[in-house]
C-alpha cells in the first residue's frame, strides 16, 4: 500500500511539472546528481575504512616488527657477548698457558747456566773426620789433566792419556799426610775410569769434576771456600793460574806436561809437600805466596833448597872450625898448666 501510494504521489508531482509546462529532462539530471553525490560518498566512506584499515595493519606490522627486531638484535647482543667473553677466555688460557711455558723455560735456562757458572753444592766435600778416624792435616787438591796424564790424539789410536811419572810415589808418600782430592775440569765420564786407572789402591780420597768448578771469565774456576775444609792447610795444584784465581796464595801453577817419559817434577812436588806437612805449616798461603810469581815453582823450591843446603854446610863447617880452634886453644892452655905445675 505504501509503495503504491509513493508511485502515485510521484505520478502526480509528473503530471503537476507537465501541466506546468517543464521538461521531463529536468527531473532525470537531478536524479542523476543525487546518484554522483550518493557515490562520491560513499567512495569517500570506503577511503577512510580502507586508511583505517591501513594505518591498522601498519600499526601491527611496525610493531610486529620492532618486536622481530628487538628480539632478533637482543640474540645478535647475546651471542656476541658470549663470543667477546669466549675470546676474552681464549686470550686469557693461551696468554696463562704461554706465560707459563715462557716461565719454565726461562727458569730452565737459568738454572742450566746456574748448573754451568755455580758449583754443583757450597760444600764439595763432607765433613771432616772425627776420632777415632784418622783426618789428615792437609788437603791437597790436584788437577787430573797435564799435571797427573797427558792426552795424546792419533788417528790409529784416538784418545789416549799417558801417565806422569811419579804417580804411586806421590800417592804413596804423601797419603798419610794429606787428605787427596782430584779436582778437574773434565766431566766425570771421561774422568773417572782414568782416575780408578792411577789410583788402584784407591789413595785419592774425593772425586770432584767439571760440574763443581765455577765458571768465571772463560775458564773453570775452583773455588776453595766451597770444599768445607779450612783454607790455611788446603794446597791446589794446577797447570793453569786461572784454576785457583779466586785463592791465588792456595795453588801452585806447575809447568804443563808435555808428555817426556823423563820429568821429574812430581818427584819434587812431593819434597815440597813433605816439607810443608813434617814443619807444621800453620798457614799454607804464607809459604805459597813466596813462588806465587815464579813460572816454575817446583824449580825455584830445588833453588833455594839448594840455596839451603849449602848454607847449613858453610854453617856446620865453619862450626866444626871454631870447634878445632876451641880444642887446640883447650889443649894448649892444658898443657901451659901442666908445665907450670912441673916446675
Amino acid at each position: 500500500a505504501v509503495r503504491k501510494n509513493l508511485y502515485f504521489a510521484q505520478l502526480r508531482v509528473l503530471c503537476l511539472n507537465g501541466l506546468q509546462g517543464q521538461p521531463l529532462k529536468e527531473a532525470d539530471g537531478n536524479r542523476d546528481y543525487n546518484q554522483d553525490q550518493g557515490n562520491e560518498k560513499k567512495q569517500k566512506e570506503q577511503a577512510a575504512y580502507t586508511k583505517k584499515i591501513l594505518l591498522r595493519l601498519a600499526g601491527i606490522m611496525g610493531l610486529g616488527g620492532t618486536m622481530t627486531v628487538v628480539y632478533i638484535f637482543g640474540t645478535y647482543l647475546n651471542s656476541l657477548s658470549d663470543f667477546f667473553f669466549l675470546l676474552k677466555d681464549t686470550i686469557l688460557y693461551i696468554y696463562t698457558i704461554y706465560s707459563i711455558q715462557l716461565k719454565r723455560t726461562f727458569k730452565y735456562f737459568k738454572d742450566y747456566r746456574q748448573m754451568i757458572i755455580e758449583p754443583t753444592s757450597p760444600k764439595l766435600l763432607p765433613d771432616p773426620l772425627k776420632e777415632p778416624y784418622y783426618q789428615a792435616p792437609y788437603t791437597l787438591v790436584l788437577e787430573l789433566t797435564d799435571v797427573l796424564l797427558h792426552p795424546e790424539w792419533s788417528l790409529e789410536t784416538g784418545w789416549r792419556f799417558k801417565k806422569r811419572p811419579g804417580i804411586d810415589y806421590l800417592l804413596q808418600q804423601l797419603s798419610p799426610l794429606y787428605e787427596i782430592v782430584i779436582f778437574t775440569a773434565e766431566t766425570g765420564m771421561t774422568a773417572y775410569p782414568l782416575i780408578d786407572s792411577i789410583d788402584p789402591q784407591g789413595f785419592v780420597m774425593y772425586r770432584l769434576f767439571r760440574d763443581a768448578t765455577r765458571y768465571m771469565d772463560g775458564h773453570h774456576v775452583k773455588d776453595v771456600s766451597c770444599l768445607n775444609r779450612d783454607a790455611t792447610k788446603v794446597i791446589v795444584v794446577d797447570c793453569k793460574r786461572e784454576a785457583f784465581g779466586l785463592q791465588p796464595f792456595n795453588g801452585m801453577a806447575l809447568r804443563k806436561w808435555d808428555g817426556n817419559s823423563d820429568d821429574r817434577t812430581l818427584y819434587d812436588l812431593t819434597a815440597f809437600l813433605k816439607t810443608i806437612a813434617i814443619n807444621g805449616v800453620e798457614d799454607v798461603r804464607t809459604v805459597l805466596e813466596n813462588y806465587a810469581h815464579e813460572e816454575d815453582p817446583i824449580e825455584a823450591f830445588k833453588r833455594r833448597q839448594a840455596q839451603l843446603a849449602q848454607e847449613e854446610e858453610q854453617r856446620l863447617s865453619e862450626l866444626s872450625k871454631h870447634k878445632k880452634q876451641s880444642v887446640s886453644l883447650g889443649s894448649l892452655a892444658v898443657r901451659l898448666w901442666a908445665r907450670s905445675k912441673q916446675q
